[in-house]
Formats: C-alpha cells, sequence, structure tokens
C-alpha cells in the first residue's frame, strides 16, 4: 500500500470512528425547523446588538436563539420572542410562526404572568416588609394562578406543532447570599427573590413535563455569576432601565445557549 492509500484509509477510518462514537457535528441541526417564542429572557434584552426589524420586541444577535441557530445552520429560524411577553401574548402573538414542519422550538414564559417588573421595582423602591408581600403575592401566583396559564400555552404549541421537540427554559436565581453587595436589598429581600425564583421554575418544570417538553434549567449554568457574585452575568438596576435584571451578553451566551444546546 502507498503511503497515500494508508493516508486515504486512515482517515477514513477516524470518520467513521468519530461518527460511531458521536464525535462529528450532528447532522439532524441541518434538517431542524426551529422557532424560538417566549419573552425578554429569549429575545436577549440586556445583550444589546438588537435588530431593526424587531423594534420593541428587542431581539437580540447575542440572544440565545440566534447563537443557536448560528453555529447549528437549520433549515429555517424564526426567532419570534419579544420583551414584555406573557403566556397569553406568546399564545396569541407567537404561535402563528408553528407549524406541523417544525421541529425545535424554545421559549420562555411565566416571569412577566406574575409581574416579575412590579415585585423588582416594589423590592427596590420600598421598605423590605412591603418587598417580601409584594414577592409572597408573586409566590401565590406561580402556585395557584400560574400552571393553567402554562397548560394553556404549552397546549396551543402542541398542537400547532405534534412532531416537534420543545425546550421550556427556566429563569436564574439572582443573587448570591452572603455576596459581595454592601448597598441595595437586604439579605432578607434577595432571600425571598431567589426562593421565588425557585418555585417558579419548579412550577415550570411540572407543567412542561405534564405536557411531554423538555425543562432546562439554568440555575447551574448562572450559579456564581449571580448578583453579588463578583461577576454578574446578570444586569442589577442600569440604564437604560429595560435591562436591569436581565442577562448580559455572556449571560446569553454562557448561561442560556449551553443550557438549551445540551437538550436541544
Amino acid at each position: 500500500m502507498s503511503a497515500r492509500s494508508l493516508r486515504a484509509s486512515l482517515v477514513t477510518l477516524i470518520l467513521g470512528a468519530a461518527t460511531v462514537l458521536g464525535l462529528a457535528q450532528p447532522a439532524s441541526a441541518a434538517g431542524d425547523n426551529y422557532v424560538a417564542l417566549g419573552d425578554s429572557y429569549s429575545s436577549g434584552v440586556g445583550a444589546g446588538s438588537y435588530t431593526s426589524e424587531s423594534g420593541a420586541c428587542q431581539r437580540s444577535t447575542k440572544a440565545y436563539p440566534q447563537l443557536w441557530a448560528s453555529a447549528n445552520a437549520p433549515s429555517s429560524f424564526k426567532f419570534v420572542a419579544c420583551s414584555g411577553a406573557t403566556t397569553s401574548s406568546v399564545s396569541s402573538g407567537q404561535l402563528g410562526s408553528l407549524s406541523s414542519a417544525t421541529t425545535l422550538v424554545s421559549v420562555t414564559a411565566g416571569g412577566n404572568d406574575v409581574g416579575f417588573a412590579d415585585v423588582m421595582q416594589t423590592c427596590v423602591l420600598q421598605s423590605e416588609a412591603t418587598c417580601v408581600s409584594r414577592v409572597n403575592t408573586a409566590v401565590s401566583q406561580i402556585q395557584n394562578y400560574l400552571p393553567g396559564k402554562l397548560d394553556s400555552l404549552y397546549s396551543g404549541i402542541r398542537s400547532r406543532s405534534p412532531q416537534a421537540h420543545v425546550v421550556v427554559l427556566g429563569y436564574p436565581r439572582f443573587y448570591k447570599l452572603s455576596g459581595t453587595c454592601i448597598a441595595g436589598l437586604t439579605e432578607t429581600e434577595r432571600g425571598a427573590i431567589n426562593d421565588a425564583s425557585n418555585v417558579l421554575n419548579g412550577v415550570l418544570a411540572k407543567r412542561a413535563a405534564n405536557a411531554g417538553f423538555t425543562f432546562s434549567s439554568v440555575v447551574d449554568e448562572f450559579t456564581g455569576h449571580e448578583l453579588c457574585s463578583g461577576d454578574a452575568w446578570l444586569h442589577s438596576v442600569t440604564i437604560p432601565v429595560s435591562n436591569s435584571y436581565h442577562p448580559k451578553a455572556v449571560g446569553q451566551s454562557s448561561g442560556y445557549l449551553p443550557a438549551f444546546r445540551s437538550v436541544a
């Protein structure tokens, strides 16, 4: 066998082994018809680089759906997530992008249904007691009001795209307790907000499982990068105010993207 033939044979063997072992680039991504639904955590508010066509929805080229699509080149990609979206507005304004040909869906929704922005505004501007009371009201809504809204949304997704692999992503815990923050919210307030996030993620995971969807938490990815960690991937109170308590670009690329990619 000539040296050239030997090299060719070795290359063939190596490529074949890589395919068997799952080391080669997956072929499935190229055939995916991917639709990205959801609220500001999916549209990429806080990451900057918003597309002009998205207007007030603030869809970012640095948001995890766009990053995943750019890396995997699916057959089609529809990015319709929108800042401020609730489960109802996702249902009424975004599900039209789904079809029976859709094979992959990502969605974040639920935070705005229970007044996420109002909770944070209350805690920043009001007393500790008022903050904790407002958080407790949100927790009650998460437990008693949100499940039905999620069920309705998930049912709508499944009816339009019965064969799609649907990934529901959660929300990060905002604060590292006993962290580096000197000013701002009290430790009691930070703990209450973290606990509410845990409850929200628990409800999202259960409703997703009941619908036959895949839930992917981002808590592990953001651990060590919460507010007060010294290396936060989330904005604190900032200008513009709409960026506050949203992932920075690094939170999308190193937090949400790996959480989605691991199950997509």
